[in-house]
């Protein structure tokens, strides 16, 4: 009988949000500059594997951005020009309810960074071989939605289609772009979505890819504190 090289339903796939970095330890916003884990953030992603151990799973593939935090951990809104400012001293200065639609809205961009800015990725030599248009100022939700799912369709789906258990280790935007994407949320509802940092958050995922159920990997005391200093970094 021939066979189509899927894997047995359900494939697994693990979504692991980055450790704490050390902008996230200064309460800096950070987007696409790239940053390393913190000492805390570290222990995060030792932490995490641990837990995949645990729970028998084993990643045949891993997914990552080019962004170190990531890959110490294993592509991040860009937040434009607040990239590099204290969270809450921003807060301080624009007012809470404006950093928070700025951080968390749906569809409302941050102020863009000046294209000479050397933070601005067109000066950056990792993304050198993309069309200056595709290279963002800035960014909301609805713009890493919309440059996530050709990603997904394009290079994870297909893996899983091969592999039986697929990581993805990214930024909490990236992830909460493929959340809405998977669990069909509202853009409410995503927008009131927080990942907590270090925690797998694992899919069973049914031969069209819906999904079957999900979970997080850990203790859910302090899985929910992550998810709660998340919530709080702008206050």
């Amino acid at each position: 009988m021939a066979t189509t090289g899927r894997p047995p339903d359900p494939a697994t796939l693990v979504l692991l949000r980055h450790g704490q970095s050390t902008w996230n330890l200064e309460n800096l916003f950070t987007g696409w500059h790239d940053v390393p884990l913190s000492e805390r953030g570290v222990e995060e992603a030792r932490e995490a594997g641990r837990q995949l151990t645990q729970a028998g799973l084993q990643p045949d593939i891993v997914h990552t951005s080019v962004l170190i935090r990531a890959i110490q951990t294993a592509d991040e809104r860009h937040y434009g020009a607040l990239q590099g400012l204290n969270k809450k001293e921003t807060s301080e200065r624009y007012g809470a309810d404006q950093v928070k639609l700025w951080r968390r809205s749906y569809d409302v961009r941050p102020p863009a960074l000046e294209s000479g800015d050397d933070m601005h990725p067109a000066r950056d030599a990792r993304y050198a071989a993309l069309p200056p248009e595709l290279l963002p100022s800035s960014e909301c939700l609805q713009d890493v939605v919309a440059r996530m799912l050709p990603y997904w369709y394009d290079s994870i789906v297909p893996d899983l289609l091969t592999y039986s258990c697929v990581l993805i280790s990214a930024h909490g935007n990236s992830l909460r772009a493929l959340v809405k994407h998977l669990d069909g949320l509202s853009e409410q509802e995503v927008v009131d979505l927080d990942i907590p940092t270090g925690v797998p958050r694992v899919y069973n995922l049914r031969a069209d890819f819906s999904v079957g159920s999900w979970r997080y990997l850990g203790d859910p005391v302090e899985i929910e504190r992550r998810a709660a200093e998340v919530k709080s970094q702008a206050r």
